[in-house]
């Protein structure tokens, strides 16, 4: 028996805004399907991911309108995998992401964190290329 994470969840404000963010940063809509009046059952992943997606949640009361952007707490939230890190890298600061940091080189790789449009941390990664 396999197990797998398929989905975490995004806390936002506006399903909306949110798509347009991920958008521009190469995520693709998965699914936008209607639950209720106000709630959608949205999902987004990195084009071509074939593994975990995220769930836009809209947050629906004082609490999780609270807790919009802090995901995690302040610490990094989100980690994305990129096979070319300065491409990438280059085309989000031309897309007008916020980088809280200078790209910098890790034991796990090259990494920068940036935050999502509601103040997430998220660490932008190249693993090291093995040597096999």
């Amino acid at each position: 028996m396999a197990l797998s994470i398929g989905l975490c969840s995004l806390l936002v404000h506006d399903y909306d805004e949110a798509i347009a963010f991920f958008k521009r940063i190469r995520f693709e809509l998965l699914e936008d399907l209607p639950v209720t009046s106000e709630k959608r059952w949205v999902r987004m992943a990195p084009q071509g991911e074939q593994g975990c997606a995220l769930l836009l949640a809209r947050a629906t009361t004082p609490e999780q309108s609270a807790q919009v952007g802090k995901q995690a707490g302040g610490r990094v939230a989100f980690f994305l995998y990129a096979d070319d890190f300065w491409e990438i890298y280059d085309y989000m600061q031309d897309q007008g992401v916020r980088f809280v940091e200078a790209p910098r080189v890790e034991p796990y790789g090259m990494v920068v964190n940036f935050l999502d449009l509601y103040g997430n941390r998220w660490d932008l990664i190249e693993a090291p290329k093995s040597d096999a």
